[in-house]
């Protein structure tokens, strides 16, 4: 099932999408105090999303020994953002130097390769965002950074537009830069490509690559584009037992 919306797919059946849906409304006329309902999100969350922080939360365990900063290659609405953001301070409240950076266009995909397969959703601005919506990411991050210490070191960066551009520029601008964590969310072949092959020279042992979506037959150009840049022989590919696409490979 697609979102037609914002032009994204999904898998769930139509009676799973008419659960949901009441459960978002018990969830918008929620009887608890506005004070206790933040509080009490897991009331309402779905086992789909606590299987995503329990994955995010997997790689994470795996860096704290591993000097170097965290990327995500595709943000949309932030929500590893925020979650890597919450875990740096509860695992290493103290450790400043664990710079968090979100590479994404905030209006879909810029361009497809043919090597993107032809699932409906594969189309240019696929994976859009409401207008504006990088303020109201920004917000969010500044809170979750406020509730951890040395809040007053701002700890993330956003970096708009096409990565293939912002990443290099990127690292032309902070060679220092050692990449513990890397997490592709793309979905497609170009970027993907672009990317690993930018931060090869910024990784060490022990450094981790997260994949969203590989071996999957509706976005094709994320696997494509690993064969050909660290080839499929090479390192293991670690599946989570938590996410059915979700996967990653450590740097040995």
């Amino acid at each position: 099932m697609k979102n037609e919306k914002f032009n994204v797919c999904s898998i769930h059946s139509k009676e799973e999408g008419m659960q949901r849906e009441n459960v978002e409304n018990l969830f918008k006329n929620s009887p608890l105090p506005n004070d206790e309902l933040m509080a009490n999100l897991n009331l309402y969350t779905r086992r789909q999303v606590l299987s995503r922080v329990l994955f995010i939360n997997e790689l994470y365990k795996k860096i704290l020994d591993v000097h170097g900063i965290m990327c995500e290659f595709g943000v949309r609405w932030g929500q590893n953002l925020s979650l890597l953001t919450a875990m740096r301070g509860i695992y290493e409240p103290f450790n400043y130097n664990r710079k968090l950076l979100g590479f994404d266009t905030f209006s879909g995909f810029p361009d497809v390769h043919e090597l993107d397969g032809n699932s409906s959703v594969i189309k240019k601005n696929a994976y859009s965002v409401s207008d504006g919506y990088i303020d109201h990411l920004e917000k969010v991050l500044t809170y979750q950074e406020s509730e951890c210490p040395l809040n007053h070191i701002k700890k993330y960066e956003l970096l708009k537009g096409d990565a293939t551009i912002t990443l290099p520029q990127y690292l032309k601008d902070h060679p220092e830069t050692i990449i513990a964590f890397a997490y592709f969310d793309f979905d497609i072949y170009e970027p993907t490509k672009v990317c690993l092959e930018s931060i090869l020279p910024h990784l060490t042992k022990g450094s981790v690559i997260g994949f969203d979506e590989l071996n999957y037959a509706t976005f094709p150009g994320e696997t494509i584009a690993l064969k050909e840049v660290l080839g499929l022989n090479k390192y293991k590919i670690h599946h989570s037992m938590y996410e059915p696409l979700c996967s990653y490979i450590i740097i040995e």
